[in-house]
C-alpha cells in the first residue's frame, strides 16, 4: 500500500472513532473524585472522557485503548521505509493493589504483565518497559527485594527488558506500602489493523480463559471477608498468545484485556466504540467453580470482576474455530467463543441465558470491589 494512502486511511479511521466516542460520551455528574471513578465502569469513563480527553485532546486518546499506536511514518516522515516498519505502541499504568502479595502473584509481577498485555492487545510486540516506585517509609527490604525479583522474572518470561526506572520514598502513611508506575513500548507490524472500525456484523467474540479469578483472589487475600477459598490470580503475560492468534488469523478485528471492570466493561466499550450490538452466550463464559461460588456468596457478578491474564478478541466468523484452536495450542486450553457481533440492539450488550432469555449487560455502576490492580 502506498504510504500516503495508508496515512489517509488511518486518519479517516481515527476521525470516525473520535466521532463515535464523542457522540456517546458519559456525563460527568460529580464535583469531587470518588472511589467509583477508579472502578473501571461508568464513573471512570465519565471522568476520562470529560476531563482527560477533553483537556488533552489529540487524535489517539479517544480510541479508548490502554496503548497509543503511533504510525512510524508520521513520526519519522512519510517514507516507504517508515511505513513498512509499522507503528510504535506506547502504554503507561500505575499499580496500587492491596495487598501487594496475593495468591498467584504480587504487585511487581502484575505491573510487568499488565504493561506487556496493554501493548500486546494493541497488536504490538512488546520490547521494553520502565518502572517507577513510590515506597512507604518502613517497608521491609526483604519484601521489596521479593517484589523486584518477581518483576525481573516476569520480564524475562515475557521477553521484555526493564530499561529505566525511578524510586521515591514517602513518609509512613503517605502510600500503602508500595505503588509502581510502568511505561512500555512495542512495535506493531505494518500489516496489523485492529480497532473498532474493523468490526463487522457476524464477527465472533472470543475470550482466552476463565474470568474473575484475579479480582476474587485479591479480595480473599485482604482478609476482610469470612471466606477462605483457594483462588489464584490469573496474572500472566499474554503476548505469546496474541502472537499465536495473529499467526493463525492475520485479520483479527479487535483485542482488549479484561482488567478493571471485567468482561462486561470491555464488551460495553466494544459496543459503544463500534456502534454495534454484542450478544454473549452465558453458558459459554467460563468461571471456575470456586470463583463462581465466592462471587455468589458476595453477590458479585463475575462479569464485572477484574482479570489480569485474560483477553478478548473479535475475529471473522469463518476464522473463529481456527482462532480458538490456536489459542488452546499456545497455552490457553479454556479459550472459547462466547458471543457474536449483531446489528441490534446497537451499541449495547445482551446476555443470552441458559433458559433462552436475555438480559442487558450495562457498564459497572459504583465501586463494589476493593483496589485490585
Amino acid at each position: 500500500m502506498d504510504p500516503k494512502n495508508r496515512l489517509n486511511d488511518d486518519e479517516d479511521r481515527v476521525n470516525a472513532n473520535i466521532g463515535r466516542v464523542r457522540a456517546r460520551r458519559h456525563r460527568l455528574r460529580d464535583d469531587h473524585v470518588t472511589l467509583a471513578h477508579g472502578a473501571g465502569g461508568k464513573a471512570s469513563a465519565a471522568l476520562v472522557e470529560n476531563v482527560f480527553w477533553e483537556i488533552f485532546g489529540g487524535d489517539v486518546l479517544p480510541d479508548g485503548g490502554d496503548s497509543a499506536v503511533l504510525p512510524l511514518a508520521g513520526l519519522l516522515g512519510e517514507t516507504g521505509a517508515a511505513a513498512a516498519a509499522g507503528s510504535l505502541a506506547m502504554s503507561t499504568d500505575s499499580y496500587v493493589v492491596n495487598p501487594i502479595e496475593f495468591p498467584g502473584g504480587d504487585i511487581g509481577e502484575l505491573a510487568v504483565n499488565g504493561t506487556v498485555n496493554d501493548l500486546a492487545v494493541a497488536g504490538a510486540v512488546p520490547k521494553a518497559i520502565t518502572a517507577a516506585f513510590v515506597l512507604e517509609e518502613g517497608l521491609s527490604i526483604d519484601v521489596l527485594r521479593r517484589i523486584v525479583e518477581s518483576m525481573a522474572r516476569a520480564a524475562r518470561e515475557a521477553g521484555v527488558a526493564i530499561v529505566a526506572g525511578d524510586t521515591k520514598v514517602v513518609p509512613r502513611g503517605a502510600c500503602d506500602q508500595m505503588y509502581i508506575t510502568t511505561a512500555g513500548v512495542g512495535v506493531v507490524p505494518a500489516d496489523r489493523r485492529t480497532g473498532y472500525g474493523e468490526i463487522r456484523e457476524g464477527d465472533r467474540v472470543i475470550v482466552s480463559g476463565p474470568i474473575a479469578d484475579h479480582g476474587m483472589a485479591v479480595m480473599m487475600a485482604r482478609g476482610d471477608l469470612a471466606i477462605d477459598a483457594p483462588i489464584q490470580s490469573d496474572t500472566r503475560a499474554v503476548n505469546g498468545l496474541v502472537e499465536a492468534l495473529f499467526d493463525a488469523v492475520p485479520d483479527v478485528r479487535f483485542l482488549r484485556d479484561a482488567t478493571r471492570g471485567g468482561l462486561a466493561t470491555v464488551m460495553n466499550e466494544l459496543a459503544r466504540g463500534s456502534g454495534k450490538g454484542i450478544a454473549l452466550d452465558d453458558e459459554s463464559i467460563a468461571v471456575r467453580d470456586m470463583t463462581r461460588a465466592a462471587c455468589d456468596m458476595l453477590g458479585i457478578d463475575p462479569l464485572y470482576v477484574a482479570n489480569e491474564g485474560t483477553f478478548t478478541a473479535v475475529v471473522p466468523d469463518a476464522s473463529a474455530e481456527t482462532a480458538v484452536a490456536a489459542l488452546q495450542a499456545a497455552g490457553a486450553p479454556e479459550a472459547r467463543v462466547i458471543g457474536r457481533v449483531v446489528a441490534e440492539p446497537a451499541a449495547s450488550v445482551v446476555l443470552v441465558t441458559g433458559f433462552g432469555g436475555t438480559r442487558m449487560v450495562d457498564m459497572l455502576v459504583g465501586d463494589p470491589l476493593p483496589r485490585i490492580c
